[in-house]
């Protein structure tokens, strides 16, 4: 913690994520809504917004590209935050339903690398001046952006109800643009990049990338379980278990809280057991977590179903930004951005897959998908750390 108090990036990169995720998060649960209310969209076109999330890979992988070519990482970043304003704000003056659409797809995916970008100036800054990436500052600037996902939706609710959907969104505008304020002109130089034993030209980039695209996709299977589970849980525990909505609250609620309590601890684990091995641990808790929804039908399966994710969290929140950086020591703006892009790919497996799940088998057995997805990730995770694919 004093290490991240000292610096001014470290202190700036943690306020600026803060925002990032408190303004993204406060629009993502009301976003549908306004495109029914305001612009009149049917709930079946308006559903199909989340699709536009699809163009954020190839964005984030072009502008991490850039990033590696140039050295050009918070300028990068102030310039993705500008477009994250400018796009918010377009929302909130739209007025007929195709144009927030097309801002999410063109602008909203390229400012979404602005997150990667953060993460890849403190990776450079860590790299240089202690030999090797300090992960508990890392894990530090990762519970600011988780913080700011559990404030934010509560923040949205209230807004859009006070002042209305589209005085919400501008708030969201708002927080995109005050990121810039917390790094000011910083710059930081680009690490220098990894000495290698190979032969020049002996490894292609196409094949370097490999270990970073299986993990990325391990990632995207444990990842594919939230849309299933925020679009049929509370749907699940009202209408079939009729929990209380105090009970309700509740139960969603405690996964963060565990969350973020784990977090802390998780860098120190991973010291101990090793990182991979910690990673497909949490995998296996998936596994046991998406089980309890499917068979524990109670508010006690409900609670430990949560709990469970909790530690899933704790641990692939932090440690999975650390480990995509490791597996492309050489392009780190490029693996940043791929691996921080890659929940809007999570975002539309899950949401695809829940939707055939549930027509299939009903409630609440679809949560076995999602479990089978984090058993096939905790195996490909043991085969990654038994091939020795980082160091710890």
């Amino acid at each position: 913690m004093s290490d991240v108090v000292a610096s001014p990036l470290f202190r700036g990169a943690t306020m600026a994520m803060f925002l990032s995720g408190l303004g993204t998060s406060a629009a993502a649960p009301q976003i549908v809504l306004f495109l029914v209310r305001e612009l009149g969209t049917p709930l079946p076109v308006a559903s199909l917004y989340y699709l536009t999330s699809i163009a954020a890979p190839i964005a984030g992988y072009m502008v991490g590209r850039y990033s590696d070519r140039t050295g050009i990482r918070l300028g990068l970043f102030r310039a993705c935050a500008l477009l994250g304003f400018l796009g918010w704000a377009a929302i909130a003056l739209s007025n007929v339903l195709w144009m927030p659409f097309v801002i999410s797809a063109v602008i909203l995916s390229l400012a979404g690398a602005a997150t990667s970008q953060i993460f890849t100036a403190v990776h450079d800054e860590l790299s240089r001046h202690n030999g090797k990436a300090n992960e508990s500052v890392v894990g530090i600037i990762r519970m600011a952006l988780t913080a700011g996902w559990i404030v934010g939706p509560v923040l949205g609710a209230w807004l859009a109800a006070q002042y209305g959907l589209r005085a919400m969104i501008w708030v969201t505008a708002a927080c995109w643009l005050l990121q810039i304020i917390p790094l000011g002109t910083l710059s930081v130089p680009p690490a220098s990049k990894p000495a290698t034993q190979d032969t020049p030209g002996q490894r292609s980039p196409g094949r370097e990338m490999v270990p970073l695209l299986a993990f990325t996709g391990l990632f995207v299977l444990v990842y594919a379980g939230e849309p299933i589970k925020y679009g049929f849980l509370l749907l699940y525990m009202e209408e079939t278990l009729k929990l209380d909505p105090a009970v309700r609250g509740a139960v969603i609620g405690i996964q963060p809280f565990i969350e973020l309590m784990i977090m802390p601890f998780s860098v120190v684990l991973a010291r101990k057991v090793g990182t991979l091995r910690l990673m497909w641990l949490a995998a296996g808790l998936g596994v046991c977590a998406n089980l309890c929804f499917a068979f524990w039908a109670s508010a006690a399966g409900m609670f430990a179903g949560q709990i469970l994710m909790g530690g899933v969290w704790g641990v692939f929140m932090v440690l999975g930004i650390i480990v995509a950086q490791r597996l492309l020591p050489g392009a780190v703006a490029t693996a940043s951005a791929i691996f921080m892009s890659s929940t809007a790919l999570s975002s539309a497996l899950g949401g695809a897959a829940g939707g055939l799940g549930v027509a299939a088998v009903g409630l609440p057995h679809v949560f076995v998908l999602p479990a089978v997805f984090a058993g096939v990730a905790a195996i490909g995770l043991v085969a990654m750390a038994k091939a020795g694919m980082i160091r710890d």
